[in-house]
């Protein structure tokens, strides 16, 4: 796969998250205003609470990652990807953080 067909996909996917995101899950969180209501909805029952998890903890290892490589300098200004992990989550922020070190590191 060429170096452009691979950012243009991986975009693709973190950029699609984000619209759906905002389009379906950010609406309905912000007419309640409780946050943190919306926040534990995605514990209602077993499944959800595995998925949740799950994107936690990808959040979690990913924001390790970005603070471990920025401290390396593999990735300039990696930090500003870390707010994007919260909202609209881990799929964009990791596309995006996924082909800025690929620019930098093809430089």
């Amino acid at each position: 796969m060429k170096a452009s067909g691979f950012e243009i996909l991986v975009l693709a996917v973190g950029v699609g998250f984000a619209a759906v995101f905002f389009t379906f899950v950010a609406p309905p969180a912000f007419a309640s205003g409780d946050i943190i209501a919306a926040f534990a909805a995605g514990f209602v029952n077993p499944f959800a609470s595995g998925y949740a998890m799950d994107a936690i903890a990808c959040g979690l290892i990913l924001a390790i990652w970005i603070v471990h490589d920025a401290r390396r300098g593999a990735v300039r200004h990696g930090w500003l990807i870390l707010p994007l992990i919260i909202a609209p989550g881990v799929a964009t922020a990791f596309a995006i953080y996924l082909v800025m070190r690929f620019r930098q590191r093809e430089r």
